[in-house]
């Protein structure tokens, strides 16, 4: 509880230092707007013109079954990622042996192009929800395995060898001392992944789905209505947007000003 009313008490200076990202949005909307200008409307319409079709989607009920049949085959694939590519990433990071074994694998993942991983689910899953959500967790993955594999790695020696001079208790020394240390590590590779997973899913779902924001493009594109698809793209933009820093980059701010304390108590020691 405590934890929790100092992050609420935190979001007013939250928002007040996100003046930066607003500003460089401001500017990506001028670009937009000249480019409209330039090229004329069939191409690229203007700002007002997408974010009315966005509008007139939302209002009309026809947008969110999309972003939400989108946003669940997203999430479904990330939170497998997560939880497999954590967990195997800190085993693996145990032991240097493992790790060296781990890294051509890694290195695999990382090479292949998300298309072929979507090719061969389509093969294997059709026109299911499997082939968006195994394109997904295939995608993010490695990020997150590297990310856990990191962490475990470049745990400090000396902080292990204190809590076994002090007989930490496994508790403690598991929550206290190497869980912290190992999410700094994960956490931007979950932020990471949760980029990829939006751009992932609305390609396997352009190519494999009936429905979806990647379905929804599809429809678009065949209509040649460029401002619909500009509104689609808007919209997964907007809700990966909100999620990350509403969400996630307050969180993210409290393991930086955690690991600043610990950085400044070492120094004092």
């Amino acid at each position: 509880m405590k934890l929790l009313r100092a992050w609420l008490a935190g979001i007013p200076a939250y928002l007040w230092s996100g003046w930066g990202a607003l500003a460089s949005l401001f500017l990506l909307l001028a670009v937009w707007e000249a480019g409209s200008a330039l090229y004329g409307a069939l191409i690229l319409p203007d700002p007002l013109s997408v974010f009315a079709t966005l509008g007139d989607l939302l209002r009309s009920g026809a947008a969110w079954p999309e972003l939400f049949v989108t946003a669940r085959r997203a999430l479904i694939g990330l939170a497998l990622a997560i939880a497999a590519g954590s967990l195997l990433g800190m085993l693996a990071g145990v032991s240097l042996t493992a790790s060296m074994m781990a890294r051509p694998l890694v290195t695999v993942l990382l090479g292949t192009p998300p298309i072929a991983w979507l090719v061969l689910a389509m093969l294997w899953f059709g026109a299911s929800d499997g082939t968006p959500v195994f394109t997904v967790f295939i995608a993010c993955f490695p990020v997150i395995f590297v990310g856990a594999l990191q962490g475990t790695r470049t745990l400090d020696g000396q902080l292990k060898d204190m809590a076994t001079v002090f007989r930490l208790p496994a508790r403690m020394k598991f929550f206290d001392l190497y869980l912290p240390h190992v999410i700094s590590y994960l956490f931007p590779a979950w932020i990471t992944a949760l980029g990829t997973s939006w751009k992932v899913v609305v390609m396997a779902e352009l190519l494999s789905s009936a429905d979806g924001v990647g379905a929804a493009l599809a429809v678009s594109r065949s209509q040649l209505d460029t401002a619909a698809t500009l509104a689609w793209i808007a919209a997964v933009v907007l809700a990966l947007l909100a999620v990350e820093y509403l969400f996630l980059e307050p969180i993210k701010r409290e393991l930086e000003r955690w690991r600043s304390q610990e950085g400044g108590g070492e120094r004092m020691r």
